[in-house]
């Protein structure tokens, strides 16, 4: 059995990690780490202590009525996705612990098509 990280969870919720072959889960978000384990296997399960979070990207759309999925990006170990039933408890949770500046939202489909325009622009 896996040892959790936290001493006090704030919140449990159904979610998705999206790392190679999706996998269902729970998200715990605590005291002291993100944390996703699988529902099937004890043994697949994430960590993600609090200090380790460089950025939270939140994709939001239709102004921010729909979030389909969010991003941890860590200082060492990349990026992992996940979808949840309510991300909007799931990230004011976060918030509690990782600062504001660090909680971001990714680009929509045309600002990284009016990107790529501009950069095309500037080699020119």
């Amino acid at each position: 059995m896996v040892q959790s990280l936290n001493t006090k969870v704030d919140l449990a919720i159904a979610a998705t990690s999206f790392m190679g072959i999706n996998e269902y889960g729970q998200v715990m978000v605590g005291d002291n780490a993100f944390e996703f384990y699988n529902d099937r296997d004890k043994n697949k399960f994430i960590q993600i202590p609090w200090e380790e979070v460089d950025y939270v990207i939140a994709s939001v759309m239709f102004k921010g009525r729909w979030i389909p999925r969010y991003a941890i990006q860590t200082k060492r170990n990349g990026t992992f996705t996940f979808s949840s039933k309510e991300p909007k408890k799931v990230l004011r949770a976060i918030r509690e612990y990782v600062p504001e500046e660090r909680l971001v939202r990714s680009l929509s489909f045309f600002d990284v098509i009016k990107r790529a325009f501009t950069s095309k622009k500037k080699k020119a």
